[in-house]
């Protein structure tokens, strides 16, 4: 069986040889393990089933530590967080679209990414991604808190917003369903410790239409639909169910009940995620993470979908020794 095949079958609620997996870096987290290793090269024999690509703005540096996208936004990395940063100011200042124009989607280079994912690809199941594929994009132009005053005050902006948003994402999706790639992933934060940033009526009014749009088209091509959302979106999951939703990511044990979701959508769902990087990784030893990955592989991988992977790009916080024990027990299920 390749990884592909085992991915699929996980995804379609189907028993595997052993559980799929996946680990992605932060830079710090790569670095670490690189220097822990001695070789730069470590990730390929970690032996993960995933091959992905995520367009989110393709960032260009305009001054030590600041980064603008092709959005506009311009991206503080100066403090903890080097691999996004924090956005300087809102580049839609007033609930007026006008006052803004989107750029045009720089097909040339999602083409090189695309056929890079896929000559590169080996056996692995094979992911192209929107990073912030909505709400987020829409609070990275407004603000956070701009916009969500403006989905109580400005709903029609709002949906103006969201519907340029959809636009542009449609362009940037017609591009890579012209690859044989597996699966869209969108990325789209909308949850928080406990419930939705923005609460499951608003969700419902502001971001369901225009997903459902998303992932239509890409289901119109035969792909599966991913979604990523850190925090408790619980409230929504018959909801992205409803418009086409395959795959959850990322699962967080500290949020969920991970037997209870299993047992309410582990044959409607599949789960990508799970290894905690909030409290597990970063605070526990190595001997517990392989206990606990242990526990949660064989609660969440009971018959099939479920993607074995920490909830995040592993982080700064991560020592070496940990992630080695996370790898070394992915390998030897």
């Amino acid at each position: 069986m390749t990884r592909r095949e085992r991915v699929i079958q996980a995804i379609r609620h189907e028993n595997t040889d052993f559980v799929p997996y996946n680990i992605e870096f932060t830079k710090q987290a790569w670095e670490s393990m690189a220097s822990y290793t001695c070789d730069e090269n470590f990730e390929e024999s970690i032996g993960n089933h995933i091959a992905a690509i995520n367009y989110s703005g393709y960032p260009v540096e305009i001054k030590p530590d600041y980064f603008r996208d092709d959005f506009g936004v311009v991206w503080n990395r100066s403090g903890v967080d080097k691999d996004f940063g924090v956005v300087e100011k809102a580049v839609i200042p007033e609930p007026d679209l006008s006052l803004y124009t989107f750029p045009d989607a720089p097909e040339s280079r999602i083409r090189h990414d695309c056929e890079r994912l896929i000559a590169e690809k080996g056996d692995r199941f094979t992911v192209a991604g929107i990073g912030f594929s909505m709400f987020e994009r829409a609070w990275t132009l407004t603000s956070m808190e701009d916009l969500l005053v403006y989905m109580i005050a400005e709903p029609a902006f709002v949906h103006e917003l969201m519907n340029a948003i959809t636009e542009y994402d449609l362009k940037v999706l017609k591009i890579i369903l012209e690859y044989d790639v597996d699966c869209v992933y969108f990325g789209d934060d909308w949850g928080q410790q406990k419930g939705l940033i923005m609460g499951p009526h608003l969700w419902r009014a502001f971001i369901k239409p225009y997903m459902a749009r998303l992932y239509g088209y890409a289901k119109e091509h035969g792909k599966y639909i991913a979604q990523h959302s850190c925090g408790d979106i619980h409230e929504i999951f018959p909801d992205v169910i409803e418009i086409g939703l395959d795959i959850y990511q990322t699962f967080q044990p500290e949020i969920y009940d991970i037997r209870d979701i299993k047992q309410t959508y582990g044959d409607k769902l599949a789960f990508w995620g799970g290894i905690s990087t909030q409290r597990l990784l970063p605070f526990e030893t190595p001997e517990k993470v392989a206990e606990v990955t242990r526990e949660i592989m064989s609660v969440m991988g009971e018959n099939g979908g479920y993607i074995a992977a920490p909830t995040h790009a592993i982080p700064c916080d991560v020592l070496p020794e940990n992630i080695a024990a996370l790898i070394e027990t992915f390998q030897k299920q």
